[in-house]
């Protein structure tokens, strides 16, 4: 399953504090449908992932009924990509 859509960066403050962009609300249904098929527990599905010319593999997390991307330190600093920039995002859901 391949994937595009934008979405606003933002920055979680917890005790492992990370920057995410959450999938958007139609996508989330099309990733949930095959969610039982690639999922390695918790719900983490995991995903290529392209933003510009900066791609990586990585997890998607469940959050709140949604799935949000976290994007790396290397990614955000080759990028140019501060809190609040909405990104365009491609991911690759593998659901064989």
């Amino acid at each position: 399953m391949d994937l595009e859509f934008t979405g606003e960066m933002w920055f979680w403050r917890g005790p492992a504090p990370w920057h995410f962009v959450t999938v958007p609300d139609d996508e989330c249904q099309a990733i949930a449908s095959a969610a039982s098929l690639v999922t390695y527990g918790w719900g983490m599905i995991p995903v290529t992932v392209r933003i510009g010319r900066t791609g990586w593999t990585t997890s998607l997390w469940p959050k709140d009924g949604k799935y949000i991307v976290p994007v790396k330190t290397s990614v955000r600093t080759a990028e140019g990509i501060d809190v609040g920039d909405t990104v365009t995002v491609r991911l690759v859901v593998d659901a064989r």
